[in-house]
């Protein structure tokens, strides 16, 4: 009760301000057994359905009249190609402006390859890699119609926000003497911000629960063949359970070198799960701070460079024995591209900016963005909310901070080899992201 009478009392300022929202959700399990993303140990399709995985999008329109579009995905990324695709065909179809688009993925490791992304990392049986290109366009499907039915069902709304904690995210990346190795760092940077955006009708009735926190949905390792969306997963469905006739939208923040911990089990899942709604619980029973309009989106794309790599390093991967079948994939490429003299120098980079008012921004990097990203921006935009997600609109490899390139590790060489990057990243990464972080800011009036 008292959630609502502060909703109430805040819904003349804010529905004064023309806030409309529209929520929808479409069901993007696999309808077959099909080979799972994030682990390369993983051996063969999926086995079973823990829980449904699902893409559910929440349209929000102040009055400027052009509703802003975000879509929670139970995937471990989307690729450029699927997400530029969907981006592409919601502009034709809707009139969606790719600024006032944002596509986020949960990162689960117990959901679907999404083709191309990540692909390489397995050496697929025969019928495998069809099954995926099958699901990959099925998906683009699926998310260009829940983004319209989003859209269809933009009625009065009242937008609030709050921020609380869950502390069983930790930093991975463990010093040893041999270097960093993907472990426990208790001591390493963290983020614990459970951020919650609240929409309700104009009555208080709740529509939908846009919640968010940084850390890798791995509870459950390669071990694992049954479809789930880990800890995400139950989070959303048991927010989902205490609030009857409400979405629960979850999005990844900066949690590319966070994990879950401890992990391992399905109990543990579960665990995470609840602890993470329950974090949402409180922020929604106290006291939430009324958003205004307008909606303003900027939407910036730079290029990152990589460290130049000569071709001995790819012939090197092609003539050892024991090279893995993505790192022959990945030389295979490189020599190709290089032989065409169009070696891969860099990638596209998508940088976007949504701000409520001056009371909100949500700010939506793209990759595996490790925890100093958002630690820094909260920095250098203090005096207003902030959320700061990855994984969004396009998943390419790991983005390290300047920090995290000069220790090297996992985040740094070893997954570019999966992703089908050339290597690490030149020096300069981090200075590149925010030089467009800043002018995506810029745009948005911060």
């Amino acid at each position: 009760m008292k959630t609502i009478a502060f909703l109430i009392c805040c819904a003349p300022l804010v529905f004064g301000a023309g806030f409309r929202a529209g929520v929808a959700r479409v069901e993007i399990t696999p309808r077959e057994p099909i080979w799972m993303s994030g682990y390369a140990s993983r051996n063969h399709p999926s086995t079973g359905i823990r829980q449904a995985l699902w893409a559910k999008a929440l349209a929000l329109e102040s009055n400027s009249g052009r509703p802003v579009v975000i879509v929670a995905t139970d995937l471990v990324g989307l690729p450029a190609e699927v997400a530029d695709e969907v981006a592409a065909r919601a502009q034709r179809q809707f009139g969606l402006e790719r600024s006032r688009l944002l596509l986020n993925s949960s990162h689960t490791h117990t959901g679907p390859v999404v083709w191309p992304g990540l692909a390489g990392m397995f050496d697929l049986p025969p019928g495998e890699e069809q099954k995926l290109h099958t699901y990959a366009a099925r998906l683009v499907d699926d998310l260009v119609s829940v983004i319209g039915k989003s859209i269809a069902d933009l009625s009065p709304a009242v937008v609030s926000y709050g921020s609380g904690e869950a502390g069983f995210a930790m930093n991975r990346r463990e010093p040893t003497a041999k270097g960093i190795r993907l472990g426990v760092n208790p001591s390493g940077p963290s983020d614990h911000q459970v951020p919650v955006l609240l929409v309700a009708a104009p009555d208080g009735k709740k529509r939908a629960i846009l919640f968010a926190y940084a850390c890798h949905n791995t509870t459950l390792t390669g071990d694992f063949y049954e479809l789930s969306g880990d800890y995400a997963g139950v989070a959303a469905a048991k927010l989902e359970a205490e609030y009857p006739g409400t979405e629960a939208l979850f999005l990844q923040l900066c949690g590319g070198d966070q994990n879950p911990n401890p992990r391992n089990t399905v109990e543990l899942a579960d665990q995470h799960g609840v602890e993470l709604a329950a974090a949402v619980d409180r922020v929604l029973g106290g006291p939430l701070a009324a958003l205004n309009g307008p909606i303003r989106t900027s939407y910036v794309v730079t290029r990152l460079a990589f460290a130049p790599q000569p071709r001995s390093v790819y012939q090197a991967d092609l003539e050892n024995p024991k090279s893995t079948p993505a790192a022959r994939q990945r030389a295979n490429r490189m020599l190709a591209a290089m032989d065409a003299g169009h070696a891969v120098r860099d990638t596209p980079y998508p940088v976007e900016a949504v701000r409520f008012g001056k009371s909100l921004t949500l700010l939506a990097l793209g990759g595996e963005v490790v925890v100093d990203y958002a630690l820094r921006a909260h920095r250098e935009y203090p005096g207003e909310a902030l959320i700061v997600a990855g994984y969004s609109n396009a998943v390419m490899c790991y983005i390290p901070s300047e920090r995290v390139l000069g220790e090297g590790g996992y985040e740094v060489v070893d997954n570019m080899v999966y992703y089908g990057q050339p290597g690490p990243f030149a020096p300069g990464v981090e200075k590149g992201v925010f030089q467009a972080i800043h002018k995506a800011m810029k745009k948005v009036g911060r």
